[in-house]
């Protein structure tokens, strides 16, 4: 049934890291209804693993959330969600805009000098006739690391809803000292979500980008893909000039929670860092770590 537009939210939050000489990672921050910073949890590492929750419960059209994350020089940090992003539907929901309104978020992330930011949000759910575009600006100063993963699923599959007239889009941006480092823009509507050079009919799509301190050996890349064994799904990962960048794209969100999170892993040690622990507010009761699937 055709309805009124509902009111949309606007929400911002505001973070700022810095590192105390022999001190781990601490932070400030603020933010705005329907987003809320959750309490931080400091590594053993000085990372300062900090939780973002979204307690309006979805995106529905209209609604604007905004994330600006600001790194001192050498601090370290770890972003991610508490729950998995839930984007309604849009399209032909309302007599006002039968054809839908668009959801965004905005991402804007500028790391100074040797520091190192890792945005890992839980799975974004699109439903039938979700409309969601999401950008993401980072400056990086000389020897700074961003790594950031998304992974989408488009339609409850397990309902055998697809994403109908719906459509997710994704723009990515990184630029180091200045110069462009990663330009990156998806679209997956329509026939990209048939098509052999989209997704195919799978449901489920992931992202990962690392936007190194160096160039990455081959030996990495090469380590990364063999962390796929076992797993379902088509999994590519290629080199960047500085990182590298995974994809993902199958019927398993696990699956490219798994991989990515080896790659994490993969990553971490590649730099001589502690292996990564999975941030407490993850719900999943799994062991997707390379070093754990022995066990």
């Amino acid at each position: 049934m055709l309805s009124a537009l509902p009111q949309a939210w606007c929400a911002e939050a505001s973070l700022s890291f810095h590192r105390p000489a022999d001190r781990g990672t601490q932070h400030q921050g603020c933010a705005t209804a329907p987003l809320k910073i959750q309490r931080a949890f400091a590594r053993e590492d000085g990372r300062c693993e900090l939780p973002l929750l979204h307690t309006g419960g979805g995106l529905v059209g209209g609604d604007e959330l905004s994330i600006r994350a600001d790194l001192g020089p050498h601090s370290r940090a770890l972003l991610t969600s508490v729950a998995a992003q839930k984007v309604y539907g849009s399209v032909g929901r309302s007599r006002l805009a039968p054809q839908g309104r668009w959801s965004r978020q905005r991402l804007s992330f500028e790391l100074s000098e040797g520091a190192d930011l890792e945005w890992l949000p839980q799975e974004v759910v699109v439903f039938a006739g979700g409309l969601i575009e999401q950008s993401c600006r980072v400056e990086l100063a000389e020897g700074a690391s961003w790594l950031g993963a998304d992974v989408v699923r488009l339609g409850r599959s397990a309902d055998a809803e697809t994403l109908g007239e719906g459509s997710w889009r994704s723009r990515l941006e990184v630029r180091r000292q200045g110069r462009w480092s990663v330009v990156d823009q998806l679209e997956l509507a329509g026939e990209s979500l048939r098509s052999s050079h989209g997704l195919a009919g799978m449901p489920v799509f992931g992202s990962l980008v690392w936007a190194a301190p160096a160039p990455v050996p081959e030996t990495l890349l090469e380590l990364c893909r063999t962390d796929r064994a076992g797993l379902e799904g088509e999994m590519a990962c290629g080199r960047l000039d500085q990182g590298l960048v995974a994809r993902y794209r199958g019927a398993s969100s696990q699956a490219a929670r798994f991989w990515f999170t080896r790659i994490w892993a993969r990553i971490r040690a590649e730099r001589g860092l502690a292996p990564p622990q999975l941030p407490r507010v993850w719900p999943f009761q799994e062991a997707p770590l390379a070093d754990e699937r022995s066990c």
